[in-house]
């Protein structure tokens, strides 16, 4: 919690000083004489006092008096707030193996369901861009406050044809620029990492406050593409954008939707774009893994459609926000006037009554 004049805390010496106030007027208390000629009605007038209902109505009210101080020192809370300018750019792998059918009813269905998931959880005035790829990276939809349109990019995404293979350097890349673009920042002044850095070796993650996130999937190794996949990790951490990415699938141990490609898919084994044995078809968690340690992103391990949408579902509801200030004088106002109400309650509910 900050303050918006926080020397004005030191009202509450006020409290403090009501106490030792109290103690000397309780001191100094003046005597009255009382003249009563009937000894008996007065007997039922006095009342036996109890110390501790007299201490928690005063200490109500020193509350309620601490409660103003810090009032009227504007008290900020930190909280979470929508960011008007955000974008988040959506990455998703269409390549062969996003048929396989070890997350169901297939990988590519299950990414698509949840990316609708995302839509629905991220505020509307978020701007939202889609990246397909596989051998090669293609921009469906420039980011976008229209989420009707990234939505029916995300359903058109079955018939992308990026070749064969699966470009993940290339396809961060694409990503990043076109966040940057679509935030208005460029590409200088920030920090580098060494483009052929190994996964066993990356640098701890930066803090970013960058407008633009990127949120990838893909769920198998790169075999196509010109950039690196750490490459691509570089430009990321350059620009400021933490990379959340997701790894999709079991391992290699499963087989593509039959009604896929040519009445089967494609047959496993070599040549541009097949499937090179049964680890052809596993995801690369590593490589994922090391993409977002190094951008300052999350990374998130789906090896079922549940698993998927409870992640998309998560980032959903935390990208496009940042940290704010929000004042809260009225909430501790409220509850200073509450706490004097109590107290007048308490008094008028103790007080002696006259037979």
């Amino acid at each position: 919690m900050s303050f918006g004049h926080p020397y004005l805390l030191l009202t509450l010496f006020l409290v403090p000083a009501a106490i030792v106030a109290y103690r000397l007027l309780q001191r100094r208390r003046a005597r009255y004489a009382v003249r009563f000629t009937n000894v008996a009605v007065l007997e039922t007038v006095l009342v036996t006092t109890r110390p501790w209902r007299r201490w928690t109505m005063n200490g109500l009210v020193l509350l309620a008096l601490a409660t103003l101080c810090v009032a009227v020192s504007r008290p900020h809370a930190a909280t979470s707030v929508i960011d008007e300018n955000a974008t988040v750019v959506l990455v998703l792998d269409v390549s062969g193996s996003m048929h396989a059918i070890d997350v169901k009813p297939t990988r590519l269905t299950a990414a698509q369901e949840a990316l609708h998931t995302f839509l629905n959880e991220v505020p509307k005035r978020l701007k939202v861009g889609l990246v397909l790829f596989a051998g090669e990276a293609e921009v469906a939809a420039p980011p976008t406050t229209d989420h009707d349109l990234v939505s029916n990019a995300i359903d058109d995404a079955s018939f992308f044809n990026g070749f064969g293979g699966t470009a993940i350097g290339d396809a961060l890349a694409l990503a990043v620029r076109l966040g940057v673009k679509s935030s208005g920042t460029s590409l200088s002044g920030q920090s580098t990492m060494s483009a052929g850095r190994q996964l066993a070796a990356y640098v701890a993650a930066p803090k970013t406050s960058s407008l633009v996130s990127i949120l990838f999937l893909s769920d198998g190794h790169q075999n196509r593409g010109v950039l690196a996949p750490l490459d691509g990790a570089a430009l990321a951490r350059k620009a400021g954008v933490p990379v959340y990415t997701v790894a999709l699938g079991t391992t290699g141990a499963t087989t593509l939707d039959p009604s896929y490609g040519f009445g089967g898919g494609f047959p496993a084994g070599g040549g541009f774009g097949g499937f090179t044995g049964a680890n052809s078809l596993a995801p690369d968690p590593k490589t994922l893994g090391a993409i977002a340690h190094a951008t300052g992103g999350e990374f998130f391990r789906a090896r079922t459609a549940g698993a998927l949408e409870d992640a998309y579902k998560s980032l959903g509801s935390k990208l496009g926000h940042r940290r704010g200030l929000h004042e809260v004088t009225d909430l501790f106002v409220l509850g200073a006037g509450l706490l004097l109400v109590l107290a007048a309650a308490l008094a008028a509910f103790w007080a002696p009554r006259l037979p």
